[in-house]
């Protein structure tokens, strides 16, 4: 028939089943509740158009049968998702029954043709529709088994076959046909929550025990639940899902006859809309009633009515859990939002005030006795309550059910199954092993909130196609990570996908399958493009199992963890996942996390931290594997395992020990080492392992990525307590800890690529190979010697790089000393080929060679495989020949064998003989022993016999992949091979692989290696051609990919040359080259660009001249970097033969030419061939200007920078001087473009400074210098290398200026950074201690100036080439430091090995100057050291006319103080070390002197141990800018045993310091003019005491003042001044009252500044956090102790008054005391451990007595107190603690906060910037410290 008239047709039969039949005789309670119903509802029928209940126009039915996702019509009743339901309360009622009856009788009749055509359809669904199982449909609710229902064919002789056909076409065009698919329904949505069961599972279980407590609950539960479904179906209701621990349930609007009014009113409903929300709360009044007595359970609820709309997702299929139906709208938001405000008991109602309660119910359910209502029935009887009806099916009045036959669900609504509930159904309720019965259970749940389609208007079709891809890539992502698809619903939280794990199966880990499906989620959902979607993931013990009666039952799955779960989806981040405490603990070996901050989610008390899964760990596992069989020792086995264990017991005894076993394949070395370590494990030692395959040869160090990845975690959960989850995290805390700085993860980084830090990765550029090696090793050996005993054992089939040989080397020659009970295992299928810069090890290297079984050893092998003990018992020869010879004496092939023998029965015991023996296979059989293939892989691979052919694909793919492969790198092979789902059911299901994370690897070699040998050449080529399609056809960018064991353009480049895509492996080969190079990787670098160079010559397409030459030129810049000078020439020199060579090509390509030219001259400026370097530049500039004629062009910048270079370092420094200022103008406008950053200024400012440092003009030298440390301070962090570099180059032009002492703090600020960063063997460490010797050696400190030049060329001799023309510098300033402290024999040495070194390096004329220098001082010193040695002259005179020169540098700061230009002149007595504010007195006392305020004369560290504080003093001092300072050892300051100093970097020990520091003292005395000299003691007064009583006339005459930290009795008191009980008296109180005596005797004026003056102006914390932001080293670490002195202070104060733990602590000083003092606040009932957090000021009383040795600040700031003692003006600041002697306390913290911001900043030589050119930049923080310091100063 043609469609017109099957249209005709539809239409007619449609308006048949739009309207409701008024039939009394077919009420609701007649039905049987177990069974579907197929009632019409309105908003599901296939006619939204038609107008009442006449007839369906044509436009509906094609609407209908075209199922489109469209929205109705404007006109349409369900128009609107969000309808006011108030809108559509009453309705027209609808035509007649008998109307529609009549017209479809007529069409039947009179269209003879239209009815053959029916029936010919329903005949042919005879044959196509299948049924649902029956005990399958108590799963489905009662809307989906209407919507699939389908006739039963039992009764067709009753009707006729049209009419038949019309029932099916009906019941066929209510279900959809394609998804996705939406309709609307008007009605109620009820959800009801139970409440109780967590209290009760609990309860049960303590009081039945585990299991009948599990079962009792379930049973508790069930029940519960079966009643709540039962009441709902009572009341014409339909439980849509189980959702947890709640049921949502639809009551749909029924067309009912019957009379019913409201109980409250009396008033007759005729509205279908009340009669519904009626019946929804009769049946909320029935539950509440019956739970109203239940002492375990309670629920709350909510309901509201209005238009629903309803999603038909997923894909047709009869596979359940391929689709979803989902319900949403208006009704179901506002019940979520009554269901949240509802209590316990409580069901709340839209429109509403007030909830029904439990009291009501109870009235209910007696109400319904009292009228004799048999609830078991189904059915209230009850003239007020509500009786809906539904209509008779789809037959005719005349037409019973009986006679139409008996109504199922089609086969496709079996899709709308759970999961859980299908296996349940699968499995059978008889199975009493069933998973899948009701228990408490762990299972992991995962909740994805798709918050982009919570508001989804299915209008908009593309939204609704991506809510059901949303549904069917989750549902996808559950099932292969064996989890189970448990709801995807609307409710208060939106739209949720909600999975389980654990649910069906004990046999997996949840967790990890949870979390790898939350992270799989994560991405297909950003792969969607939603906007809005976050992910929790929870796990916990769960009710799992079926519940509810047989008319609506569901697999559910409850518990707070699902609760959990959804929370922490809500406080998880925007296209993020949070997952539990539990889930990471049960994930972290195989997934990387990151710690949340800080939450609170509702059911759990206080803030806690979840995690966020980041990527899977891509380690191996370090841990030795169990092996299959036990190990048996044969005898070509025993000296091997001798060999081993002596080298064990070597390390053991602390003899570093290595040693090589190879031997060929399947020979058992694994099983040999992991015997050997399992044994070393049991006596204690830690095992590293790792294994490399022959692919990861170009990798360098790659054998050790493992082993440091595992060390470092190892370490740092050793330290912390708790396992760190991947080797970033245990990087950070190792640094953190100062296990490691910030170089250690520079050279960790070079092995373990993934803690690399990429801002510092710059600084490997330029390092000697060697210097590189032994940097590794030292941050190696730091954590490695904690892990001792260690066995390092390095396995696998492929060779060694070069740079883990030397790094192997390096630590062997280390180990005896750092780390001696190490032992290292190296296995390689031949004798490894080791590099001679290790040929160390093979000398000291045990060998040990496996071999393959001799045939006797095959027997003994056989007899334990065979498990024969009786000694009586042997094996026929024939198996014994027949197994040998076909394992070749391979141990794992003669397992294979016998193992494939027995199971194939050809092995039996033959009782005669005693013998086991080849078994007859029949009479005929001449030789059994064919039966056994020759071929092993035959053997191998018969337990893969019987894999699907896909699956045997994806082992050859992998075969063709390699040994071990990291499925990330690879994941393009899943989309149109699904290679990883492939491969990770070959590792579940069959054993093939184990992985761990995604890093797979074969489980047995032997197996590789035997399916790789079924693959023909092509066959291979073909795989790996299709493997770079996969990558090409999916458009996956390698660099996206996260690097995991090798980099993914060099993994694709061997697919491509294995391929025989030479173009393509060339291109992958390059990529791979330029990106080790970017990583200063040089080794692999060079590695790869040789592969690329290769595949050139199989190149069948000619190459352009560029091609050829880009590898070449960066391969020879490599060799350059490695020191590979010869290889590097080679390598240059060819290429600028092919340039020269290709003239016209070359003529082309100007640029190519130019990096050619250059590539060569920094090779030959690295060789110090200055002159061949010249020429190619002179060349190469010129063609660079013409090519870049912009003035801007950064390209052309660096090459005329490097030409300045060349001529700079070969002596030509005005030319040089001339291209660097030109390099600097075309960067300046560069800048000015904003086409290069501010950043290259600085490096154009720098060699342009050295340039002119070179020509003597210091001054502008300083002036560019300067201006690079200003631009570097400003964009790069403070311990950047670069600003080391900017602060050496200062300080060195400081101190050719004449200023050694501004340049110290500089010099050993970049001392420090650049051992932080760089480690003690780098040449920049080594500069930057030269230039501090420099600048000591300027202020007269000759021996500190020796050490800095020792170390310093020790480090020079081994990081550069043997007479390297950069030493020379360093011999020259070590010559004249040496004369300087009278070793004139040595320094001529050292003046002579540097002439012979520059004739190595220049020729003549070439840095003539320098030569002519050290050849005078030569003859200088041979004329002093012949006066020495001539007996005509006294010794004495000699050495005091040598020493001369030194003696007036050093004392030059004992002349007499010029006290208007240089300040008051002071000695400071201190007690450095004990707490901060002694050192910040000396910052103060910095900013006072730069001020020429006061002038520190001498500095004299008191209170043992004196020799640690007087270093901490110097180094103090040294740092701020007071190296001319000196200083001098006290007494002890009345201590009887040494006190704590604390550490500190810049404490230094110094032949500088005075051991006499009263000598020291009357030394200053006496230099100074008559009353001039103040004296500050912020110590014990001990010192003092000495000095006046032994140098009473000097002390009288010199000293004006005493300044002293301390306090006095009340004066008023006493007549004169008596010390009180301050710290300071107290530490010696007899030395105390004589100082103070004596002053007063003496007539010397005092002024003692008292506690109660610090009290009354504290510091805050914030300025010490201020300061610290200066990175001054004193500052930082004044910051760290301030809070560790705290600490200890508070420890000191709660001890009882006479501990002496106390120490001088006066018994005032408690901890109420302390709380009042830095607090603020009342003591606390309970103590706390640390109070740091707490402190709200800091005391600092010694920086106020430095500001009260100034008079200005003193009448400024302090009001004194006078005493006049003797005619003698005495002062007292601070007499108690009304009167503190503070005039303005917030002045006074302005003041001396700016003064210290000074100090830090000053000798920071902090610049202020100013450049030619506009700067956009704006430093806020920086300003506002400028603001201070000019105020400061």
């Amino acid at each position: 028939p043609s469609l017109d008239k099957l249209v005709n047709l539809a239409s007619s039969i449609n308006s048949s089943f739009i309207v409701r039949k008024k039939d009394d005789s077919s009420s609701w309670r007649g039905l049987e509740y177990g069974k579907p119903r197929l009632s019409q509802r309105r908003s599901l029928s296939p006619n939204k158009t038609g107008q009442g209940g006449g007839g369906g126009t044509n436009d509906g039915l094609l609407q209908h049968m075209q199922m489109k996702s469209s929205p109705p019509p404007e006109n349409s009743a369900s128009s609107s998702l969000y309808d006011n339901p108030s809108d559509v309360k009453n309705r027209e009622p609808r035509v007649t029954v008998r109307r529609q009856r009549q017209q479809r009788r007529k069409t039947m009749q009179d269209i003879p043709s239209i009815r053959q055509t029916v029936t010919s359809l329903g005949a042919q669904d005879d044959g196509m529709d299948e049924l649902m199982d029956r005990n399958a449909m108590r799963y489905l609710p009662k809307i989906l088994r209407d919507v699939y229902a389908q006739r039963e064919r039992r009764r067709d002789s009753l009707l006729g076959n049209a009419r038949l056909a019309s029932i099916d076409l009906r019941l066929r065009l209510q279900r959809p046909d394609h998804l996705p698919h939406y309709q609307d329904i008007r009605g109620s949505i009820l959800i009801l929550d139970l409440s109780g069961f967590t209290a009760l599972g609990e309860r049960l279980r303590s009081e039945l025990g585990s299991g009948d407590g599990a079962a009792e609950f379930a049973n508790r539960v069930n029940s519960t639940l079966s009643m709540m479904v039962k009441q709902v179906h009572r009341y014409w209701g339909d439980v849509l899902m189980f959702a947890g621990d709640a049921l949502i349930c639809l009551f749909e609007e029924k067309c009912d006859e019957d009379d019913v009014r409201d109980e409250s009113t009396g008033e007759l409903l005729i509205s279908v809309e009340d009669k519904t929300k009626k019946r929804v709360k009769e049946c909320c009044l029935s539950v509440l009633g019956k739970l109203a007595s239940d002492q375990e359970f309670s629920i709350h609820g909510g309901a509201a009515h209005g238009m629903i709309r309803c999603f038909f997702l997923g894909t047709l299929s009869k596979k359940p859990g391929s689709c979803a139906f989902v319900v949403s709208g208006h009704p179901l938001k506002q019940t979520g939002n009554l269901l949240n405000k509802a209590g316990q008991g409580e069901v709340y109602f839209d429109g509403e005030e007030l909830p029904i309660t439990e009291n009501e119910g109870i009235l209910f359910l007696a109400e319904i006795a009292s009228n004799d209502i048999d609830e078991d029935e189904g059915v209230t009887a009850a003239k007020n309550h509500v009786s809906p009806r539904d209509s008779v099916l789809l037959s005719d009045a005349e037409t019973s059910v009986d006679a139409v036959g008996g109504f199922g669900v089609n086969a496709y609504a079996r899709a709308f199954l759970g999961t859980l509930a299908a296996r349940r159904l699968d499995q059978g309720s008889q199975n009493a092993m069933s998973m899948l019965l009701n228990e408490l259970r762990p299972v992991a749940i995962v909740f994805v909130g798709l918050h982009d389609l919570d508001d989804i208007d299915p209008r908009d079709s593309s939204l609704l196609q991506l809510m059901n891809e949303a549904f069917k890539i989750l549902s996808r992502i559950t099932h292969s990570c064996n989890g189970a698809v448990r709801d995807m619903l609307f409710d208060d939280k939106g739209c949720v996908f909600i999975s389980v794990f654990g649910a069906h199966s004990h046999e997996v880990n949840p967790c990890f399958d949870a979390t790898v499906s939350a992270m799989r989620m994560e991405n297909a959902l950003k792969g969607l493009n939603l906007n809005r979607f976050s992910l929790g993931v929870s796990f916990g013990e769960c009710f799992c199992g079926e519940v509810g009666p047989e008319v609506r039952s569901d697999y559910v799955v409850m518990g707070p963890e699902v609760n959990m779960a959804a929370r922490l989806m809500s406080k998880a981040p925007n296209r993020g996942t949070l997952v539990s405490k539990r889930i990471f603990s049960r994930s972290n070996d195989f997934i990387h996390f990151e710690k949340s901050e800080k939450i609170q989610v509702k059911g759990k008390d206080g803030f806690f931290h979840a995690y966020i899964p980041r990527t899977r760990i891509d380690h191996q596992n370090v841990e030795i594997a169990a092996t299959q069989q036990p190990f048996v020792l044969m005898p070509s086995r025993q000296a091997a395992m001798n060999s081993l264990v002596n080298v064990k017991d070597q390390a053991a005894s602390g003899e570093p020990a290595i040693a090589f076993v190879s031997g060929g394949p399947f020979l058992g070395k694994s099983r040999l080492i992991d015997e050997v370590a399992a044994e070393a494990a049991s006596d204690g030692f830690t095992v590293l392992k790792s294994f490399r395959t022959s692919l990861d040869s170009f990798t360098s160090f790659f054998p050790l990525r493992q082993i440091v990845a595992a060390a470092m975690i190892k370490v740092a959960s050793t330290l912390r307590g708790e396992d760190f989850d991947s080797e970033v995290e245990a990087a950070d805390y190792l640094v953190q800890e100062n296990v490691f700085k910030k170089t250690d993860r520079v050279n960790i980084g070079s092995i373990v690529p993934q803690v690399a830090d990429a801002q510092l990765l710059s600084l490997l550029s330029g390092m000697n190979p060697n210097a590189r090696t032994k940097s590794i090793v030292d941050s190696m050996m730091k954590i490695l010697k904690l892990l001792n005993p260690l066995i390092i054992i390095l396995e696998g089939d492929g060779d060694i790089d070069p740079s883990s040989w030397s790094l192997l080397a390096e630590i062997m020659q280390r180990a005896k000393e750092e780390c001696p009970t190490i032992m290292i295992i190296v296995s390689s299928r031949n004798s490894p080929t080791i590099t001679s810069a290790a040929s160390n090890l093979r000398r000291n290297a045990v060998q040990v060679k496996l071999t393959p079984f001799e045939k006797n050893e095959t027997e003994q092998y056989l007899r334990f495989l065979l498990r024969i003990e009786d000694t009586e018992v042997g094996i026929d020869q024939r198996l014994i020949d027949v197994v040998h010879d076909r394992a070749n004496g391979c141990p794992l092939f003669i397992e294979s064998v016998a193992r494939w023998a027995h199971e194939k029965n050809l092995i039996e015991f033959v009782e005669g003989s005693k013998k086991m023996t080849l078994k007859m296979l029949d009479e005929r059989s001449d030789d059994v022993t064919d039966a056994i293939p020759r071929e092993l892989s035959n053997i191998l691979l018969a337990p893969f016999n019987h894999l699907s052919p896909p699956l045997w694909d994806a082992l050859k793919i992998a075969s063709c992949i390699g040994y071990s492969f990291d499925s990330d790198l690879y994941r393009a092979l899943n989309q149109e091979l699904e290679l990883i789902p492939k491969i990770e059911e070959l590792s579940e299901k069959y054993g093939c692989f184990e992985h761990t994370g995604t890093h797979f690897r074969w489980k047995q070699q032997a197996v590789y290696e035997a399916v790789k040998s079924l693959l023909m050449v092509n066959q291979r080529q073909i795989i790996h051609r299709m493997i770079v399609d996969a990558f090409r056809a999916n458009d996956i960018d390698p660099n996206d990919l996260v690097l995991k064991g090798g980099d993914v353009h060099r993994l694709l480049g061997r697919h491509c040359a294995l391929a025989e895509d030479w173009a393509a492996a060339f291109e992958q080969y390059i990529k791979a080259g330029d990106r080790a190079k970017a990583a200063f990787n040089f080794n692999e670098a060079s590695k790869m660009y040789e592969e690329a160079i290769d595949y050139q010559a199989k190149m069948t397409e000619p190459l352009t001249l560029r091609s050829r030459m880009i590898p070449t030129i960066n391969l020879g810049a490599c060799f350059r970097e490695l020191a590979r000078y010869r290889e590097a020439e080679a390598v240059l020199t060819r290429c600028l033969n092919e340039a020269e060579t290709n003239s016209a090509a070359i003529a082309l390509d100007d640029e190519l030419y130019v990096r050619a030219l250059t590539a060569m001259a920094a090779l030959h400026q690295a060789r110090s061939n200055y002159d061949d370097a010249r020429q190619l530049y002179e060349k190469a500039v010129p063609i660079a200007r013409n090519i870049h004629e912009s003035g801007s062009s950064l390209w052309l910048a660096g090459n005329i920078a490097g030409y300045a270079e060349t001529l700079r370092k070969s002596g030509d420094l005005p030319q040089a001087e001339l291209h660097h200022r030109e390099a600097l103008e075309i960067r300046t406008r560069a800048v000015e473009e904003k086409s290069c950053t501010e950043l290259e200024l600085a490096v154009s400012y720098t060699q342009l400074g050295c340039t002119l440092a070179g020509m003597r003009r210091h001054n502008e030298a300083y002036q560019q210098h300067h201006r690079a440390l200003g631009l570097r301070y400003r964009y790069l962090d403070f311990s950047h290398g670069l600003v080391s570099e900017s602060m050496n180059y200062c300080a060195e032009s400081l101190c050719a200026l004449g200023k050694g002492v501004e340049g110290i703090p500089l010099a050993l600020h970049a001392v420090e950074i650049r051992k932080t960063i760089f480690g003690t063997t780098h040449p920049a460490y080594a500069h930057a201690l030269s230039i501090l010797a420099s600048c000591y050696q300027s202020v007269g400190r000759s021996f500190d100036a020796r050490d800095c030049l020792e170390k310093c060329l020790e480090i020079c001799e081994v990081a550069f080439q043997r007479n390297h023309a950069n030493i020379i510098p360093n011999l020259m300033n070590y010559g004249n430091v040496l004369r300087s402290t009278g070793d004139l024999k040595k320094a001529r040495t050292v003046y002579q090995r540097a002439i012979a070194i520059h004739q190595l390096n220049f020729k003549e004329g070439q840095q003539a100057s320098r030569l002519e220098k050290c050849r005078a001082e030569v003859d200088n010193l041979a004329d002093k050291i012949l006066q020495l040695e001539s007996p005509s002259v006294p010794v004495g005179d000699s050495m005091n006319d040598l020493s001369d020169d030194l003696m007036k540098v050093q004392l030059h700061s004992l002349a007499p103080a010029d006290v208007e230009s240089d300040g008051t002149p002071v000695i400071v007595f201190t007690d450095i070390g004990r707490d901060v504010d002694d050192e910040m007195a000396l910052v103060l006392l910095s900013a006072l002197r730069r001020k020429h305020l006061l002038d520190p004369k001498a500095v004299i560290a008191t209170l043992s141990p004196v020799s640690d504080r007087a270093n901490l003093a110097r180094g103090s001092l040294d740092v701020l800018g007071m190296a001319d300072v000196p200083v001098g050892i006290g007494g002890s300051g009345g201590a009887v045993k040494d006190l704590e100093v604390y550490k500190a970097v810049h404490s230094r020990p110094s032949e500088s310091i005075e051991d006499c520091g009263i000598t020291l003292a009357c030394n200053v005395l006496k230099k100074a003019n008559s009353k001039s000299v103040q004296i500050l003691c912020l110590a014990s007064l001990s010192d003092l005491a000495v000095l006046i009583k032994d140098h009473e006339e000097l002390f009288i005459s010199k000293v004006k003042e005493v300044v002293v930290m301390g306090g006095l009795l009340p004066i008023d008191s006493h007549d004169k001044l008596v010390p009180d009980t301050a710290y300071n008296n107290n530490c010696d109180m007899e030395a105390a009252r004589f100082v103070y005596e004596s002053c007063q005797e003496l007539c010397v004026p005092t002024v003692t500044l008292s506690r109660w003056t610090a009290y009354g102006c504290p510091m805050r914390p914030e300025l010490l956090d201020e300061l610290a932001r200066t990175e001054h080293m004193v500052a930082t670490n004044i910051r760290k102790k301030s809070k560790e002195s705290i600490d200890q202070l508070w420890k000191k104060v709660v001890l009882p008054p006479d501990d002496p733990g106390r120490e001088k602590l006066p018994s005032r000083c408690d901890a109420k005391w302390f709380y009042k003092t830095f607090i603020g606040k009342e003591l606390p009932a309970e103590l706390p451990t640390s109070v740091w957090n707490d402190v709200e000021k800091l005391n600092m009383y010694d920086p106020l007595a430095v500001l009260m040795c100034v008079s200005s600040y003193r009448s400024t700031h302090f009001r004194c107190t006078e005493k006049v003692v003797n005619e003698v003006s005495h002062l007292v600041v601070g007499v108690c603690e009304q009167e503190n002697g503070i005039r303005n306390r917030k002045a006074l913290f302005d003041e001396y906060s700016a003064l210290f911001l000074y100090a830090m900043q000053a000798s920071l030589y902090e610049p202020k910037i100013n450049i030619n050119y506009n700067s956009n930049f704006v430093d806020e923080v920086t300003s506002k410290r400028s603001a201070l310091v000019n105020r400061a100063a």
